[in-house]
């Protein structure tokens, strides 16, 4: 993450005990670095920091100013060099992590805290995790005359990785502008020289001390508890792998004979699909416990749980663990993009689900629905976060340009009814209603042309439906009804042209009205909806923040993780980004 824009921001502490992690690192007492899930006794500041000669103080220097140490794992840290200055302008150009030329209990805390990054979703070895034990070897105890160039590059590598840590847990890796996502992490950005001296230099419990860093979602929270247990479970899978269907074979249906049932057997049970208490006939008829276990692994993978071992269902089960692991890593990195403080309780669209949820003020989910998105290859929904303002009741609906032009006006040229047939008008640039009938060549080469516009007239059969909410954006993308009402019921729901259709909308706008004067209930909103009316705006008392996001792993209170295909290949992107090492792209 580029932190050479760092700017001093108040530290948001907004993570209640409920929300933030239980970091349970002990400190290290010999000159090997320990990884400890054992509390010790708090760490107790060892005496000033190590004073360095002038020649030092001079080495630090030019090392600090130069953004590259060639021991490090990733060198290249120009994207800090102006905060390990700082840092070490703060103390003096001295040894911070050094006291007596030997590493002080918060270094060993920290380096501790590093080399478990992995139950975090990063990576260890982007902290030099291999390097400390040889590092912590050149200081005391372990070395009765160390060097002061060995202190010096000790120190110095520690805080390089201390920062890229803190940096990558609070607000990831990757700044998500760089995907075109308008997520703002500038506002989190901490001001690491003082986060690091105020924080971690001299804490009892560095682990503590850092647990403040992380999102405060019970989501981000769940997802790190999942991934604890599929390290666990990737060590226990034997790693085999289903046969394939013959091409042009039917799928294994219940009552079919499956030889490999052993194995599936094993894998559903290794995943939590198939209980522990479930009796498995020795038989390799495919029926039972089996049926339903594959049914609830279909559901997770966002398929339709036919219980059928089709080709999908078999490549999903054939997906490696390290692979749903690191589906989750990339999960946790855009968590960490989302801001720690809301104005309101929020509503969340995850696109790869295809699911929205609206939560409460604490962050539980208040009312939950299948969502159309737009389509991948041309049409994606983008992810942004934003506020909606207002809802409105049978809306027309004005057909961007870019629609019109290539689905709408080759039909108009054959058949000037074509709108009217359709309960569309032609409107100029004030909604002004230039015709609701024939089409005149005039009035057509006008649309094309874009003075003219098409919009469609309120109603049940509205592309539209009954009710939009609006988040007001630059991409011009809203939440809204549909009257395609069957394409709910698909597993896969990326159909729109990049608005979010919503499956329940009149218990969205009861929802998002629900401290609107009026007492807007059911019923109102219904009546709002099916009225004949012209259209009817009401705007919010307190807009509510709204995040278009996108997760391919997904754990909810069951803690069953839900995993989902990466359809506009966010995943993909992301990993090719992250594969190239510091520093990222911010």
């Amino acid at each position: 993450m580029k932190q050479g824009r760092l700017s001093r921001v108040l530290l948001v502490m907004l993570a209640s005990a409920a929300f933030a992690a239980a970091l349970m690192l002990g400190c290290g007492s010999s000159s090997a670095p320990r990884a400890s899930a054992q509390t010790e006794t708090p760490a107790k500041p060892a005496g000033p920091p190590q004073q360095l000669t002038a020649d030092g103080q001079t080495q630090l220097r030019a090392m600090a100013q130069s953004g590259t140490l060639a021991e490090l794992r990733w060198p290249n840290f120009s994207d800090y060099t102006s905060h390990v200055q700082k840092f070490y302008d703060l103390y003096g150009y001295s040894l911070p992590w050094v006291r007596d030329m030997q590493p002080t209990p918060q270094a060993q805390q920290i380096i501790a805290v590093l080399l478990n990054a992995e139950q975090k979703g990063l990576s260890a070895d982007d902290y030099d995790g291999p390097r400390w034990q040889a590092r912590l070897a050149k200081l005391k105890p372990a070395a009765t005359q160390p060097s002061e160039a060995d202190a010096i590059a000790f120190d110095l590598a520690l805080t390089v990785c201390a920062m890229r840590y803190i940096s990558d847990l609070h607000i990831g890796k990757v700044n998500p502008e760089h995907f075109d996502f308008h997520l703002n992490v500038e506002s989190k950005k901490y001001d690491l020289p003082e986060f690091l001296k105020t924080n971690v230099v001299d804490a009892p419990d560095v682990a503590a001390a850092l647990a403040q860093v992380e999102p405060p979602y019970p989501g981000y929270q769940r997802t790190i508890v999942a991934l604890h247990r599929y390290l666990e479970l990737a060590k226990q899978s034997d790693g085999l792998q289903l046969p394939a269907l013959a091409p042009k074979a039917k799928p294994i249906a219940p009552g079919d004979n499956y030889p490999e049932l052993p194995q599936l057997a094993r894998f559903l049970q290794l995943v939590g699909d198939l209980p522990s208490t479930a009796t498995v006939s020795d038989s390799t008829v495919y029926a039972g416990p089996l049926v339903d276990a594959v049914k609830n692994f279909q559901t997770r993978h966002g398929r339709t749980p036919d219980g059928k071992l089709d080709a999908q269902t078999l490549t999903d089960l054939n997906v490696p663990l390290s692979r749903r692991i690191r589906q989750m890593q990339l999960t946790l990195e855009r968590w960490r993009w989302l801001p720690n403080e809301y104005r309101a309780a929020p509503i969340v669209a995850n696109i790869p689900e295809f699911r929205v949820r609206a939560y409460d003020e604490n962050l539980k989910v208040a009312l939950s629905m299948n969502v159309v998105v737009g389509k991948a290859y041309g049409h994606n929904t983008p992810i942004f976060e934003d506020s909606m303002e207002y809802v409105v009741f049978r809306p027309y609906w004005s057909v961007p340009f870019s629609i019109a032009r290539a689905e709408m006006l080759p039909r108009l040229a054959k058949d000037p009814d074509y709108l009217a047939k359709k309960n569309f008008a032609v409107v100029d640039s004030k909604q002004n209603v230039v015709t609701a009938g024939a089409v005149s060549a005039d009035v057509l080469a006008q649309l094309r042309a874009g003075k003219l516009f098409i919009r469609e007239n309120p109603g049940p059969t509205n592309s539209l439906g009954l009710v939009k909410f609006i988040f007001p954006n630059s991409y011009n993308i809203y939440m809204h009804d549909s009257p395609q009402r069957q394409l709910f019921s698909q597993a896969r729901r990326d159909f729109s042209h990049g608005c979010i259709r919503l499956e329940r909308p009149a218990d969205m706008a009861v929802w998002v009205l629900r401290n609107n004067p009026g007492n807007w209930d059911l019923a109102k909103v219904q009546a709002a909806m099916n009225g004949t009316g012209i259209s009817q705006q009401v705007n919010l008392t307190k807009p509510i923040p709204v995040f278009i996001v996108y997760g391919t792993a997904i754990v909810p209170e069951s803690l069953q993780v839900e995993f989902f295909d990466d359809i506009y290949g966010q995943d993909a992107a992301l990993e090719k980004v992250l594969v190239k090492g510091y520093p990222y792209p911010g």
